[in-house]
């Protein structure tokens, strides 16, 4: 069956992960600085047990461990948190490749994966893999040939497909997803021609952060402008705005005060900062509140932290202090 049927079969239908934000604002973490497995798994059972929603791994080959092969470790490590990659680059893996390991991340897990996918956002790693980085809308073109052949594929769908840069021939993905509505898909970025149409037209989420590479929503300006402009893609592929779950990558160094706050920030390095951007902010619990209250505000319900493995005080405070404030409870 051509990629574009299988799209049009699903007609829409809103993921069940995204209706569960019907009960509010929901919460993730990204580790940053994974060390050894027995940390990594440790990790995430604190993060299950912590009551968030979902961890999430980048996936960088040459920065650190495999990320679906991290995601399968945690599969087994954990009974309810969800799996996601934020993201997986679609220059690293054929389509097919990448639909396997996420299918059976999700068989391992009992229908816990999620697959975030974006164009790629390190340029000196494309070199280090012998890969051309090329411009953003060559990177796009190759986003939207991997989302025609990855959605029906995990749908399970026979996908014959030739695009400028991807072909497949009769693909069958077999074993499926335990997922009966297919994973739920997250695409990355805030390009507002180009990667936001993509989330309308093909995702069930986006995702966007205060960084170059993660979207520029910098302002609250910014963030309302994208959301808007997504809105009128939803518009044009005669798609509800409202199905499409409204995510963001967030961070704090947190503390009691606000200059042992800045002193974690400034632990991080210059060359970390800089990557980070505006993604990481130096904050006490009621600063944080603060920033979190005024994202919701935008219209984010969905809010991914990153979390620094040796900084445990900042994922503390932020469980302890912040989020409990943000669900209607009394954290004292």
């Amino acid at each position: 069956m051509p990629a574009e049927r299988a799209l049009e079969d699903r007609a829409w239908a809103t993921h069940p992960w995204v209706l569960e934000g019907t009960r509010g604002v929901r919460f993730g973490v990204m580790p940053l600085g994974l060390p050894d497995w027995s940390a990594a798994r440790d990790f995430a059972r604190r993060v299950e047990a912590m009551g968030f929603d979902a961890i999430w791994l980048p996936d960088h080959p040459l920065v650190g461990y495999d990320a679906w092969t991290m995601l399968a470790g945690f599969a087994e490590a954990t009974s309810t948190l969800r799996l996601g990659t934020l993201v997986s680059c679609v220059a690293y893996r054929h389509p097919v490749v990448l639909a396997r390991s996420a299918a059976d991340v999700d068989r391992i897990s009992g229908g816990r994966a999620i697959l975030g996918l974006g164009t790629g956002d390190m340029p000196w790693e494309f070199g280090q893999m012998g890969l051309a980085y090329p411009p953003p809308r060559e990177r796009a073109v190759v986003l939207e040939e991997t989302l025609r052949i990855i959605r029906p594929l995990l749908a399970g769908r026979t996908v014959d497909y030739e695009g400028t840069y991807l072909r497949v021939k009769n693909a069958e993905l077999r074993p499926l997803p335990v997922q009966t509505s297919g994973l739920p898909i997250v695409v990355a970025g805030g390009g507002q021609k180009t990667t936001l149409r993509l989330v309308a037209k093909y995702a069930d989420a986006c995702n966007v952060g205060a960084a170059s590479w993660a979207g520029g929503a910098f302002t609250a300006d910014a963030v309302t402008q994208k959301f808007e402009v997504l809105r009128r893609h939803c518009a044009d592929a005669c798609r509800p705005y409202e199905s499409v779950l409204r995510t963001g990558l967030f961070g704090f160094a947190l503390a009691e005060t606000t200059a042992a706050a800045r002193e974690k920030l400034d632990a991080l390095g210059s060359g970390a900062r800089n990557f980070m951007e505006n993604v990481i902010l130096a904050a006490t619990p009621d600063e944080a509140l603060s920033q979190i209250r005024r994202a919701i505000m935008l219209g984010f319900q969905y809010l991914i932290f990153t979390a620094r493995v040796s900084d445990p005080e900042s994922l503390d405070l932020l469980q302890a202090r912040v989020l409990p404030v943000l669900k209607g409870k009394d954290p004292n």
